[in-house]
């Protein structure tokens, strides 16, 4: 297949481009770096990133940011903020990709364990998450020509703990977290959430 993965240099997108690369051609891409470009928070680099892409069997997104800091902190535009990223961001890429996704080709999201598992500092994320979840499961029952749709949810990772200086064993590797994108790339689920945690 031909498989494109959008966040393919973070953390999570490097593992899944390693786990996915020795069976599939992968095609890295990145803000600003990787194989194509693509701004995810605007979406007329959507648009132009898809005329440029192509044609393509699977797409991977491990991209979005929100805001993480107290409620007492929050301001409306921290709300926007992952709103238009995380969610719309992704969002837009499924609606302008499904042009050019094969028949029975396949998009996998990215949500996060706050959206049933919230936490201080995490209320503006946690309705993010929620809402990438409850857009691919409306989406799944819509979608043309045997296209599928999927979200993972990550829990912390461990290289991601390490680096903010944190014990990287309060969360789980990134290699192992990949497994979950694989297996909604190359399963046959549709409309559902993975928890990264169920494939360790």
């Amino acid at each position: 297949m031909r498989i494109i993965v959008v966040g393919a240099t973070g953390t999570i997108g490097s593992a899944i481009v390693e786990a996915l690369a020795g069976r599939h051609e992968v095609v890295r891409v990145g803000h600003s770096k990787g194989d194509l470009r693509v701004d995810i928070e605007s979406e007329d680099s959507v648009r132009r990133f898809f005329g440029e892409m192509g044609r393509f069997d699977a797409l991977v997104s491990a991209a979005g940011r929100a805001a993480f800091k107290p409620l007492e902190q929050l301001a409306a535009e921290d709300f926007l903020f992952g709103m238009n990223s995380k969610f719309l961001g992704q969002v837009n890429l499924v609606r302008h990709g499904l042009a050019h996704v094969t028949d029975g080709g396949s998009f996998t999201l990215t949500s996060g364990v706050l959206a049933k598992e919230p936490m201080p500092g995490g209320t503006a994320i946690s309705p993010v998450n929620a809402a990438v979840e409850a857009f691919a499961l409306s989406a799944a029952k819509e979608l043309p020509r045997g296209v599928r749709v999927n979200v993972v949810s990550p829990p912390w990772v461990s290289e991601t703990l390490e680096a903010m200086g944190q014990d990287g064993a309060g969360g789980l590797p990134a290699s192992v977290v990949a497994k979950a994108y694989a297996e909604a790339v190359e399963g046959k689920r549709n409309g559902e959430t993975l928890d990264a945690r169920d494939f360790a």
